[in-house]
């Protein structure tokens, strides 16, 4: 099991780590790691490592055996040998803007309470599909409303619960293609607002920023139909 960094601290920009494997496709896993795996929707991290005089850039970070999480190298070259120091160092600024497209993803849910079929985030836009029957009339009343839940700068936190207490709570699980992980008796919620009256909750394994304001101006981009009920609205940073 590689320990995820990226869960107790999203914003961890460099860390310390020990190769413990490597993968039969090239891949590295480490004993800990700040870099994101691909999964949600979000792209896996990027960046690189350094040791010994060394450096290796990562392409990528995607989900191996079990628990463990494989940093992928862009270039083929000898990898460091397991048991090998390494510091891992992200591509910060293309994660920031993962972190805000998400979480702005999770906004255009709120702002759209439809059934969530489907998505994707990179750095410049993020796209949601919804289980509608037909797309929103009034696009600038939509922007104004993305535009004020940004602009009250709610803090996004964090909780878990049991698969129990979730199967209580389907309500909270939106999307309807992919299911929140089960089986290690426990599901991490994403809160966005206070506990008492949340302004979003659900389940999300993803990385996000801390406050709404981070986000900063986005723009609503194309809507369009994607078959008989399956409606896609895109989302852009503006900056």
């Amino acid at each position: 099991m590689t320990h995820m960094l990226f869960r107790e601290d999203p914003y961890l920009q460099e860390a310390h780590a020990k190769v413990v494997a490597h993968t039969d496709e090239g891949g590295i896993v480490l004993e800990r790691t700040n870099f994101f795996p691909t999964g949600g929707g979000q792209p896996g991290d990027s960046g690189h490592l350094t040791w010994s005089g060394e450096r290796l850039e990562v392409a990528t970070t995607v989900k191996g055996d079990g628990d463990a999480i494989a940093l992928v190298p862009a270039d083929a070259q000898a990898l460091p040998e397991v048991g090998t120091e390494v510091e891992q160092v992200l591509d910060w600024e293309r994660r920031y803007r993962h972190m805000r497209v998400h979480t702005a993803l999770h906004l255009l849910s709120v702002a759209i309470p439809f059934g969530v079929t489907g998505g994707a985030i990179s750095a410049q836009h993020g796209r949601l599909d919804f289980d509608m029957p037909e797309l929103p009339e009034d696009k600038d009343a939509l922007q104004a409303h993305l535009t004020d839940m940004i602009a009250s700068d709610a803090q996004v936190s964090e909780s878990w619960i049991t698969d129990a207490e979730l199967d209580a709570q389907p309500e909270l699980v939106k999307t309807m293609s992919v299911k929140p992980p089960r089986g290690a008796g426990h599901i991490r919620l994403v809160r966005i607002g206070d506990a008492a009256s949340p302004l979003d909750l659900q389940p999300c394994g993803c990385t996000h920023v801390a406050r709404l304001g981070e986000i900063g101006a986005i723009r609503l981009g194309k809507m369009e139909k994607k078959g008989r009920r399956n409606r896609r609205i895109y989302l852009h940073l503006d900056s």
